[in-house]
């Protein structure tokens, strides 16, 4: 058994950030990897940055082929220096294998290129991603269906997609083969796509992918998946719906599955989540963990400031916890694209606050003729007794860009009062919150 300062599961943003800050404060790491291919994480590999490319490449007008090799040329590139910006510094060991705990400390690992390696350490962080759900109905697992990851390797682009779900991974991967001139159908289970968000803004994305020809099927339950011809028919309560491919986008779930956690002392939530305190510890002192395989918000960002978190814990004063790292804004690359932070005037009023709420159609704000642009309605939410705001929805151009604003006023408790009155560039996007923020 070899030991270490310091064992990571997962090459995923906070694991290998504080694989890399360990080594370089003299800490002997291990890494483990099971799957050489996820060096990088899953943001680098299978979500933001491959999505995000084949998005900007479908709204430059690229054709799916070429779209499809810059996606592949930058994950490759960016796979490659994750790697090496890892596997370089002197003490770090990448080891490519599967990681089983035997013990809280001990791991064994089946290696990749065959063999067992067992390793232990005083301070462990589990940072194994997510995994796709997948729907239990027949026909599932024919070779025309696809997940997420499965998809953005389809060589062809295909005439026709079914999506079953109408989420954030539905509505990216509808709106961006859209662009590329796929003929989308979206299957939703309950009566409003995007069912956590804002009902207004909601209605308002499906009108917007509606007028670019996406078809919206809500209140519709999934039977049955067949095959015939190298056509899936997706058989629904509401009729059958063809298509040479059908995307299951119905979320995601910690992946704990093989992880050995039976044999420790580590508690494991409802959905496979570890369960980890506000210091992100686990019911075992010494054992930490990180980013999507903790449950809640599945983003890299997050993922990064859970690496503060624990850097905190492990080399620091144990100050920064989830309790004090301020809100979490996330973003939805539809076309224009949707952000979002803190509640919702329903959320808000159910917990009690008095509520202000204002809204802003995009096609008021002077740069949208700039853009070309109208789609988009931008609403926020704020704290009648102390002005401070709750939150906010911005769908339009350049909304990822401006939560960030937001996302700013609510951690300093900065009142919407100076946000209303603030001096802003002109003609800009982020000139609007003047109106926005007017009660």
């Amino acid at each position: 058994m070899k030991q270490y300062d310091i064992v990571v599961i997962g090459f995923g943003k906070a694991g290998k950030t504080f694989a890399k800050f360990s080594a370089q404060q003299g800490k002997k790491v291990a890494v483990i990897e099971a799957s050489k291919e996820m060096y990088g994480g899953t943001c680098i590999n299978i979500a933001c940055i491959p999505t995000k490319t084949l998005v900007e490449a479908s709204n430059e007008g690229l054709s799916y082929s070429d779209a499809l090799a810059r996606k592949n040329d930058v994950v490759a590139a960016l796979n490659k220096k994750n790697y090496h910006n890892i596997a370089d510094e002197e003490n770090v060991d990448v080891i490519d294998g599967v990681a089983k705990f035997v013990s809280n400390k001990e791991i064994d690992i089946a290696l990749t290129d065959g063999g067992n390696e067992t390793v232990t350490a005083d301070t462990i962080l589990i940072n194994t991603g997510a995994t796709t759900n997948m729907l239990s109905i027949d026909g599932v697992d024919s070779p025309l269906v696809y997940d997420s990851t499965s998809i953005m390797n389809l060589k062809e682009q295909p005439k026709r997609l079914v999506i079953i779900g109408g989420g954030y991974i539905a509505l990216e991967f509808a709106s961006m083969m859209n662009q590329f001139g796929t003929d989308v159908t979206v299957l939703e289970r309950s009566s409003q796509i995007l069912s956590k968000e804002d009902p207004d803004i909601a209605d308002a994305v499906r009108n917007d992918l509606s007028d670019r020809g996406i078809e919206f099927i809500t209140d519709v339950d999934t039977k049955e998946i067949t095959t015939e011809n190298d056509v899936a028919k997706v058989h629904t309560s509401t009729g059958d719906y063809e298509a040479e491919a059908v995307l299951v986008a119905a979320g995601r779930h910690p992946n704990t599955e093989n992880l050995g956690l039976e044999n420790t002392d580590i508690k494991v939530g409802e959905h496979g989540e570890i369960v980890v305190d506000e210091k992100l510890q686990s019911t075992v002192d010494g054992i930490y963990a990180a980013g999507d395989v903790v449950g809640g918000m599945q983003f890299t960002y997050k993922s990064l400031d859970d690496f503060r978190i624990v850097k905190s814990q492990v080399f620091g004063d144990g100050s920064r916890t989830q309790n004090n790292r301020g809100e979490i804004p996330y973003a939805v690359f539809i076309t224009p694209v949707l952000a979002r932070i803190g509640l919702t005037a329903q959320e808000a009023k159910d917990k009690g606050f008095d509520v202000l709420e204002n809204q802003l159609p995009v096609n008021q704000i002077p740069r949208h003729k700039i853009n070309n642009d109208p789609r988009g309605l931008f609403k926020v939410v704020v704290d009648n007794e102390n002005s401070h705001i709750l939150g906010a929805t911005l769908y339009g151009q350049n909304a990822e860009e401006l939560i960030n604003y937001i996302k700013l006023a609510m951690d300093n408790d900065i009142p919407y009062t100076y946000i209303r009155d603030a001096i802003f560039t002109h003609p800009t996007m982020s000139e609007s919150f003047n109106d926005l923020m007017k009660f």
